[in-house]
């Protein structure tokens, strides 16, 4: 019985961390935007960018007149998305392509598309994501939140990392945006099970996956800076927003939470304006390595400030998706 002590653990963790952050977002304000400087054509990709945060992010970033690619798996959903963009905004330019995160094919043909069309890249929002999934893997055979929320994204954002360099000058430096969650405080990461075939949580392996986001985006800009590129990469995290995600909640949990949605939980437009607000300040111009919570710096968990794990995870992830 002790293999079932992690699988309890992460399932009390998380909630935990959930009850927490209600109980902020219960006697606090949602962030409020500020007024965003306009983007004058510059390029963003949106991860998800058709429904909920993801929408609202593209929404946001196209009327700040960004040429707006909302990256998804449902063609028609995205479709629909962008249309609906156009007719409000009535300006600005914004599309669709494809892009399976949980296929590593998918992200190299999709990386392919993207460069063959020679545009250059500003904004990378890497925010897609599912949650609380019963056990499935990949088509690459890689547990579900472990493959689509981080590898997919890892291997996203490192096939893109030239166009991002190109893109950015200093003083107008790229950015990368990366959508973490506060449940990744109760995140483990076992670099010898990270598929979890020892004891299989949903809860523990979506904590992990925002867990290994963190890591790999604070070991990213220190690479960035190391170098001198001109690109930074930041965390967010929307809080608890009453998205799709929630879906995959058990049934009493989905009783339990229904009657405190409208008071407990922020919208979707709510969620994102942290991540707008990332994508598009301009008193975040160079600045990067930070966990942005509710519009403000914010500490994360001492586990994702880890260096050596840092460093291990990268390496692993590396190998995992076959980069060099």
């Amino acid at each position: 019985m002790w293999w079932l002590l992690p699988c309890i653990l992460g399932f009390i963790r998380l909630y935990l961390d959930g009850v927490k952050v209600l109980l902020y977002q219960l006697f606090n304000r949602s962030f409020i935007l500020p007024d965003l400087p306009k983007q004058n054509g510059k390029v963003a990709i949106v991860t998800g960018g058709a429904r909920g945060m993801g929408y609202e992010i593209s929404r946001h970033l196209a009327s700040l007149d960004m040429h707006v690619v909302i990256a998804g798996n449902e063609e028609h959903e995205g479709l629909a998305a962008v249309k609906k963009i156009r007719e409000e905004l009535n300006q600005g330019k914004v599309e669709f392509m494809y892009l399976d995160l949980a296929s590593l094919t998918s992200v190299r043909h999709f990386v392919q598309r993207y460069k063959a069309k020679g545009l250059p890249l500003h904004v990378l929002v890497n925010n897609a994501g599912v949650m609380l999934v019963p056990e499935r893997r990949t088509e690459d055979g890689f547990e579900l939140h472990f493959g689509l929320n981080y590898l997919g994204h890892f291997l996203l954002t490192n096939l893109l990392l030239d166009v991002l360099k190109k893109s950015g000058k200093p003083g107008k430096c790229s950015r990368i945006v990366i959508m973490s969650s506060a449940t990744h405080y109760g995140g483990r990461l076992t670099l010898d099970d990270l598929q979890g075939r020892m004891c299989y949580s949903a809860h523990g392996a979506y904590a992990q996956s925002k867990l290994a986001l963190l890591l790999f985006s604070y070991h990213l800009q220190d690479q960035l800076w190391v170098r001198g590129d001109p690109v930074t990469v930041n965390a967010v995290d929307p809080g608890m927003v009453d998205t799709a995600l929630y879906d995959n909640l058990s049934s009493p949990a989905q009783l339990a939470k229904k009657p405190f949605t409208k008071l407990l939980f922020r919208t979707p437009a709510e969620g994102a304006s942290t991540a707008i607000y990332a994508a598009a300040a301009s008193e975040l111009e160079g600045i990067g390595g930070l966990y942005l919570y509710n519009g403000r710096k914010t500490e994360s968990s001492a586990l994702s400030y880890d260096q050596r794990l840092q460093t291990k995870l990268w390496k692993e992830s590396c190998a995992l998706v076959g980069l060099q």
